[in-house]
């Protein structure tokens, strides 16, 4: 008899017998997506189906997920490479998507033209955040591969075109699986340092592989937050990438972004110059006419012709404003004398003096003023006020009055 297996078991066991069977753990397979679930964790579950709706489910965990070039949708036709294996707790097989690339248009023109659309529908690209190019940077930047041709390209227009420009070049990689964030570091590392007045990033030609680099999010959003002007310079006239849609100016080549941040050449400069010499000679002789006029109308001036004539009746009203000023000063010195004479004769009636003069005294005992019999004992010393003098006198006796 044989013996009795558990369900998981089974499972168990069958997931060995898929996976130990060398010709499904490398398999190829073409199919429509459907079922498409986009994890938070970054697992990407679905099913794939063929003409004659068969279906197999299929999962793409996040560490291989992460390196698609392009986002999956329901619907799309794809080519996949993965494993076949048992989900044991459902006892479903599927395969274990390791590659995915659409079927048809090439998985990189998908992924540009769906990131293209995200940035574009986020305003990244809108013209009215685009900035102008200076018209006499003093340090141009470029970030660029040091080796090729497109910078010696670069350098031998500027210093031809523009020597008086100082060029800061900033070497990174510009293909490969490092290039983009090279890229996207150099971009910021300006963007900190504010060290230039203008940027070209770029490099010359190659396919949309060798170009890949250019159509990064990172990159797209870095060239956005830069507060020096960008001029992308990428491959050749009919090559596009993300990164000259995010660029304040598209150049079609790096000669030509060379040409575009030196347009004023040395020709120009002259004849700016001699523009300006004309501006400010015209100016200044207008200034001068003006003040010229200003001059004469001066001359003929009644204060500076007949200084006298001003000078006359300015006395006129200065001697009105004197006698004016006199006769209020004696009119208020006239009364203010009144007054005081007045409280002169107020203060005399109230003068102790005056009371003391018709025959009153003052009884002092320590220099205070006695208002009682009880402020002093008998023999104290206690001095009487007169008006012309003072006696010293000892108290003999008390005698107590009612009021």
């Amino acid at each position: 008899m044989s013996s009795i297996l558990s369900v998981s078991q089974l499972n168990r066991y069958v997931k060995s017998v898929l996976e130990s069977d060398g010709k499904l753990n490398n398999v190829y397979l073409r199919g429509e997506i459907s079922n498409l679930t986009m994890h938070y964790t970054g697992h990407i579950y679905f099913s794939l189906k063929d003409e004659e709706q068969c279906i197999i489910k299929a999962v793409m965990f996040a560490g291989k997920a992460k390196y698609l070039k392009f986002t999956p949708k329901s619907g799309m036709k794809v080519l996949l490479r993965g494993s076949v294996t048992l989900y044991e707790k459902a006892g479903t097989y599927q395969i274990n998507a390791e590659e995915m690339v659409p079927d048809g248009a090439g998985a990189l023109n998908l992924a540009y033209e769906q990131l293209k659309e995200k940035l574009q529908k986020e305003g990244l690209f809108a013209a009215e955040h685009k900035k102008e190019l200076p018209l006499f940077p003093q340090k141009i930047g470029i970030i660029t591969s040091p080796t090729g041709a497109a910078v010696q390209d670069m350098f031998r227009i500027l210093k031809r075109r523009y020597p008086v420009g100082e060029i800061i070049l900033y070497p990174v990689l510009v293909q490969g699986e490092n290039a983009a964030e090279d890229l996207t570091n150099a971009v910021k590392r300006f963007s900190e340092l504010s060290c230039a007045d203008v940027l070209i990033i770029g490099r010359g030609g190659g396919s949309i592989e060798d170009l890949w680099a250019f159509n990064d999010e990172a990159l797209a959003r870095a060239i956005y937050a830069c507060p020096i002007p960008v001029v992308s310079a990428v491959g050749h006239e009919t090559d596009f990438t993300i990164c000259d849609f995010a660029a304040d100016v598209r150049a079609s080549t790096p000669s030509a972004a060379a040409e575009l941040v030196s347009a004023v050449t040395h020709d120009n400069m002259l004849a700016e110059t001699a523009m300006l010499i004309n501006k400010m000679t015209a100016a200044m002789q207008r200034r001068w006419q003006e003040e010229w006029q200003r001059y004469e109308r001066a001359a003929q001036a009644r204060v500076l012709n007949t200084p006298d004539d001003i000078t006359k009746n300015r006395r006129i009203v200065l001697d009105m404003l004197t006698a004016r000023l006199k006769g209020a000063y004696t009119k208020k010195l006239s009364a203010e004398k009144e007054a005081f004479t007045a409280l002169t004769a107020k203060l005399d009636t109230l003068s102790p003096l005056k009371i003391l003069a018709r025959g009153y005294s003052v009884t002092k005992k320590d220099g205070h003023i006695l208002s009682s019999v009880e402020q002093a004992e008998v023999n104290d010393t206690i001095e009487v006020v007169l008006s012309d003098g003072s006696f010293d006198c000892m108290i003999t006796g008390r005698n107590h009055h009612e009021l």
